[in-house]
C-alpha cells in the first residue's frame, strides 16, 4: 500500500493496471488533492525560511506551521480548480484532458460535489486557524499574504474575475509561488519583509509558472474551444513554447544577477548544475512537436510539456535550496 501511495505521489496517478474502484481511501485523496505537485510548494516554503535564516535567527516552529499552511492552501487550490472547472463545463465532458491524465474527483465517482465543497471548506478552516495563529504571534500582515493568495486561488477560475480565461492565470501562479509564499514564509519566521526578499523569490516563482504554461500548452486546443483564453491560447503554441524556453533559461540568469548584486550568496550558483538537464531533456521537448502517442509507462498523457517543466522545476528548485543551506553552513 505504501508503494502504491509513493507511485501516486510520484506520477499523479494510480499505479499501472489498477482500477479506480480498487483504490483505497488514502490513494483516492492523494489523487483528488493532486498531492503529487506539493513538492513545488514545499520548495517555496523551504526557500522562504532559508533566506530568512541567512540573515539572522528565525522561529523554527513558525517555519513549520507556515509551510504546512501554504501546502494546505495548495491542496485547497487544486480542489477549488477541479470543482469550478467541472461546474463551468470545462472538465465535465467525458474525454476532457483533465479526466484523461488522472481521475477527476467528481467525474470518477469518488466524491460528490457536496463532499468536495466540504473538503475545501475544511482545509480552508484549518488554514484560517494557522493564519490567525501566525498573525497573533508575528503580525497582522500575515493576513495580507493569506487573503491575496486565497483571492488568486479562487478567482483563478471563479467568475466574474476568472484570471485563467483572461490570460492572467500564469501571472497569478507566479505571484503565489514566488512573492506570496516565499515572502509570506519569510515574514512568518522573522517578522520582517525587506523588499530584496521579493526579488529573491522571482527565479523560483518563474519555474513554477513554466509548469502551468506547459499544462496550458497541452490543453491549448480544448481551452480555445471552451473560450478559456490562457496565455498559450492568446500567443499560439509556437510562441508559447518559445516563451517557456526563455523562462527556463532566465532562471540561472536571474540567480546570477542576485549573486552579483549581493542579494544572495555564492552557493546558490549550484543551480547551474540544472543546465545539463535543461539542455538535454527539457529544451529538446519544447523544440519539437508533441508525439502522436505517449512513450511507454508515461503516466500523465495527454499532458506532455507539463511533466518536463515540472522535472526541471524540481531539480532547479532543489539545487536552489541546497545552495541556500550551504550558504548558511559554509559561507563564502
Amino acid at each position: 500500500m505504501i508503494s502504491r501511495w509513493v507511485t501516486i505521489f510520484r506520477t499523479c496517478n494510480l499505479p499501472p493496471g489498477m482500477k479506480m474502484h480498487e483504490a483505497d481511501v488514502m490513494s483516492k485523496w492523494l489523487v483528488i488533492t493532486r498531492a503529487c505537485v506539493l513538492p513545488m510548494t514545499l520548495l517555496s516554503g523551504l526557500i522562504g525560511g532559508l533566506i530568512a535564516l541567512s540573515v539572522g535567527p528565525i522561529n523554527w516552529w513558525f517555519w513549520l506551521v507556515a509551510t504546512l499552511g501554504i501546502m494546505l492552501a495548495h491542496l485547497s487550490n487544486n480542489m477549488i480548480n477541479d470543482y469550478l472547472d467541472y461546474n463551468q463545463g470545462t472538465d465535465s465532458f467525458e474525454r476532457s484532458p483533465r479526466s484523461m491524465y488522472a481521475p477527476h474527483p467528481i467525474q470518477s465517482g469518488w466524491i460528490s460535489r457536496t463532499q468536495l465543497v466540504g473538503a475545501i471548506i475544511l482545509v480552508n478552516v484549518v488554514d484560517l486557524i494557522i493564519a490567525s495563529y501566525l498573525a497573533l504571534m508575528v503580525g497582522w500582515q500575515i493576513f495580507l499574504f493569506a487573503i491575496l493568495g486565497l483571492f488568486i486561488s479562487v478567482f483563478y477560475i471563479a467568475k466574474p474575475v476568472n484570471l485563467k480565461r483572461r490570460g492572467l492565470g500564469e501571472l497569478g501562479v507566479f505571484l503565489i509561488w514566488g512573492p506570496l509564499m516565499i515572502g509570506g514564509v519569510y515574514f512568518a519566521v522573522s517578522g520582517r519583509m525587506p523588499a530584496w526578499v521579493l526579488a529573491a523569490s522571482v527565479p523560483y516563482g518563474i519555474t513554477v509558472t513554466t509548469v502551468l504554461i506547459g499544462k496550458h500548452i497541452d490543453k491549448l486546443e480544448t481551452d480555445a474551444e471552451n473560450g478559456v483564453r490562457t496565455l498559450p491560447v492568446l500567443l499560439g503554441e509556437e510562441q508559447a513554447l518559445f516563451l517557456n524556453k526563455i523562462l527556463f533559461a532566465s532562471f540561472p540568469v536571474i540567480v546570477l544577477l542576485l549573486v552579483l548584486t549581493g542579494t544572495l550568496d555564492v552557493w546558490v550558483l549550484l543551480t547551474f548544475l540544472a543546465l545539463p538537464k535543461l539542455v538535454r531533456e527539457t529544451w529538446p521537448r519544447y523544440s519539437a512537436a508533441k508525439p502522436d502517442a505517449p512513450p511507454d509507462n508515461f503516466p500523465v498523457w495527454p499532458l506532455w510539456f507539463t511533466p518536463w517543466a515540472f522535472r526541471y522545476n524540481r531539480m532547479a528548485g532543489g539545487l536552489f535550496v541546497l545552495g541556500l543551506i550551504l550558504n548558511r553552513i559554509i559561507p563564502l
